[in-house]
């Protein structure tokens, strides 16, 4: 029933948004970001009780990090939304014109989708990220976080919707699903009376089952089982620092890497240095000739499967770049792969042949995320081909319409 009334609420707000310009748009951005501000102490007051909850039944520390806000975790939420208003309007954009043989026009525009869907867990910034994009592409936007950052939404959302009133835009162009029964994530992928888009953001369970049930137009957000390949002549400061970044600096986020892949060339002498430099704060899994190398326990064909989302890597020694890119080919989601390595052959091979939305030489996976790569923010990242591959940005929110002058012809 929640759906349903808030779907109904939605689409007539969605009509509102787009016919909104690109000035009154970011007009609304700059509001709601104001008002985030204002209301920063009841926002944070809300997470607090989400985290003490959190605690309480045990969620891994990687998994507080993503739920934890704070002052300045807010105020860098709120410059990604300077950027998304600097960036240039999606909707309105012309790809195509042509004058036909009869002399009628024929233009190519993007046009809004109407009302997205986001499906997410326990990261309250994604809330203001999603409610962003969707308003500066001209859509309407229905919310459905996890219950563990219910209080955070709640709060963040009650600001959102003061925003818009301030500037006399429909606050139901903003809505959050309040009951937390999972029956009612089936009853939004399968609103398409009053969906046109969901977006799943979260762990495999989660998307595997919008993927398989949705009959609405579904944007698959993948798991992140991120690959690091050290090739044989990789400098050995760079595949230290870049292992570092890519796995330590934040290991509960997709696009931290799950699995090291060492060239047997170079196997003794890095993982030797991994492991004096990070023995105690990350956990290695091995396999029978990386335990040869370094102390610690075997790695199962499970674990070069599993997204770990925490301090703990699985290893394995490859005799050569083939080796490596077939292992990947077996485990990847199709997210974000890096190769370190000074062979331009080897990097070019490694580019060519791995499948994966983002993949990197000399870089670490971190970057994959819509802020870094110029976008302001994203709803998630894609690991599907068609529509949209890699962050989910403002240029992938807004479908086209063909829009056709004529002065009377007929066929």
């Amino acid at each position: 029933m929640e759906v349903e009334v808030k779907g109904k609420k939605l689409k007539a707000a969605a009509k509102v948004l787009r016919t909104l310009s690109s000035k009154q748009k970011n007009e609304v951005l700059d509001e709601i970001k104001h008002a985030l501000l204002e209301n920063s102490q009841s926002i944070m007051t809300a997470n607090d009780k989400d985290v003490v909850q959190a605690k309480k039944i045990g969620i891994s520390e990687s998994l507080i990090d993503r739920l934890s806000l704070s002052y300045a975790r807010l105020e860098s939420i709120c410059n990604s939304i300077d950027v998304v208003i600097g960036l240039k309007d999606p909707v309105g954009v012309c790809s195509y014109g042509h004058t036909m043989e009869n002399g009628m026009e024929l233009l190519k525009k993007t046009v809004p989708m109407g009302v997205i869907s986001i499906i997410y867990e326990s990261r309250p910034n994604v809330t203001v990220d999603a409610v962003v994009l969707a308003i500066k592409s001209g859509n309407a936007i229905l919310l459905r976080g996890s219950s563990m950052a219910h209080n955070s939404n709640m709060a963040i959302v009650a600001a959102i919707k003061q925003g818009l009133s301030n500037v006399n835009i429909p606050s139901d162009a903003v809505m959050l699903i309040e009951d937390m029964n999972r029956d009612v994530v089936k009853q939004i992928i399968t609103a398409n009376e009053y969906i046109d888009l969901v977006i799943p953001r979260g762990g495999a369970e989660l998307i595997n089952m919008v993927v398989s049930n949705a009959t609405v137009p579904v944007v698959e957000t993948g798991v992140g089982n991120c690959h690091l390949f050290i090739d044989e002549s990789a400098s050995m400061d760079m595949a230290l620092r870049i292992f570092e970044n890519a796995k330590i600096q934040r290991p509960s986020v997709c696009n931290s890497i799950e699995t090291l892949l060492v060239h047997e060339n170079i196997a003794r002498s890095f993982l030797g240095a991994c492991v004096k430099d990070f023995d105690g704060v990350v956990k290695f899994l091995g396999c029978e000739e990386t335990r040869k190398l370094i102390p610690c326990e075997p790695a199962t064909p499970s674990d070069f499967a599993t997204e770990f989302l925490d301090y703990v890597i699985a290893v394995k020694v490859v005799k050569d770049i083939d080796e490596a890119i077939r292992h990947i080919e077996q485990y990847s989601t199709g997210h974000s792969e890096c190769i370190v390595t000074n062979n331009y052959e080897n990097a070019n091979k490694f580019t060519l042949h791995v499948d994966a939305a983002c993949v990197y030489v000399n870089a670490s996976t971190r970057f994959t995320d819509g802020g870094e790569f110029g976008f302001g923010c994203e709803m998630g990242i894609s690991t599907q081909k068609m529509h949209v591959r890699g962050p989910v940005g403002l240029d992938h929110l807004v479908s086209s319409k063909y829009i056709i002058h004529g002065d009377g012809q007929i066929r």
